[in-house]
């Protein structure tokens, strides 16, 4: 390959997380009750939402050993996301998606998330609407 189309053709991202020691715990298509919403019809009742999670978790110099402590467990990530969406009203999906990065982020060995949290019943021709955030350490 040329230089120019080396330029052109930046390292795939999978590949540039492989050469930083990154492995990706994902989270895919979580549907949580919530209660959210700015309007009068979305207070007081709870609706679905979908999540999902990509978490850039560093790895160790050396494997570790075959443990559910020595990674970053995904039952935990989903307890906590449930935890999040029983939880207080939140007016903005976006505020419920910054909460789940910033709990999620408190474990040090999570460098960075992306998280999209979907409505799933907001209009009858549309599957979803929603937002997805990207945080890093």
């Amino acid at each position: 390959m040329t230089r120019s189309a080396a330029a052109a053709f930046p390292p795939h991202p999978v590949l540039a997380s492989a050469a930083a020691g990154i492995r990706h715990v994902f989270v895919r298509d979580l549907v949580v009750p919530a209660s959210v919403g700015v309007w009068t019809h979305e207070k007081g009742r709870t609706q679905r939402v979908r999540v999902n999670l990509d978490l850039g978790v560093a790895e160790p110099q050396t494997p570790g050993p075959d443990q559910l402590d020595a990674v970053v467990c995904y039952d935990r990530i989903t307890r906590a996301v449930r935890a999040l969406a029983a939880g207080e009203h939140v007016q903005l999906i976006e505020t419920l998606a910054e909460r789940i990065a910033q709990t999620a982020l408190g474990d040090p060995r999570i460098r960075s998330i992306r998280v999209r949290v979907e409505k799933l019943d907001v209009y009858p021709d549309a599957e979803s609407v929603g937002v997805e955030i990207e945080r890093t350490r």
